[in-house]
Order: C-alpha cells, then sequence, then structure tokens
C-alpha cells in the first residue's frame, strides 16, 4: 500500500478540534500539516497508507479527501 495525502477543510471554528480528532485517529507515523483560518484544512501524510477515518460531520466544511502516492526513484 502508498502513502496516502488525506486532506479536510476545517468547518468554521473548529479548526482545534479537527486537529486534536486528527491527532486521535491517525496512525503515529502520520506527518500532520495545517493552514491559517479562515479557510483552514488539515493534510496528514501518512506512510502507513489509511489516513484518517470517521471525522465527525460537524468539524469538517466538506467531504475530506484523499489520495494515494507511490514512491518515484531518483
Amino acid at each position: 500500500m502508498g502513502t496516502v495525502m488525506w486532506e479536510a477543510r476545517a468547518a468554521e471554528g473548529r479548526l482545534h478540534e479537527l486537529i486534536e480528532h486528527v491527532r486521535a485517529n491517525s496512525d503515529p507515523t502520520a506527518s500532520i500539516y495545517r493552514t491559517a483560518e479562515p479557510d483552514a484544512r488539515v493534510v496528514v501524510i501518512d506512510p502507513t497508507g489509511r489516513g484518517v477515518l470517521d471525522v465527525p460531520a460537524a468539524l469538517v466544511a466538506r467531504t475530506p479527501h484523499a489520495w494515494a502516492f507511490e514512491a518515484v526513484e531518483r
């Protein structure tokens, strides 16, 4: 399984709650990034391919997106 990039736009005023949910529900090896309000987003780069599951709808402005990637040799 490849690396997954998972991205969600936080519902207004819910960025910190979304980050806490992602921290609690993503693999410990995953990297977590965020952008600033007002159009706040959370991105997870997960080498396990799992991403983030079961995000409460109230925390996101739209359905999260996920893309699978494979490493390319240099």
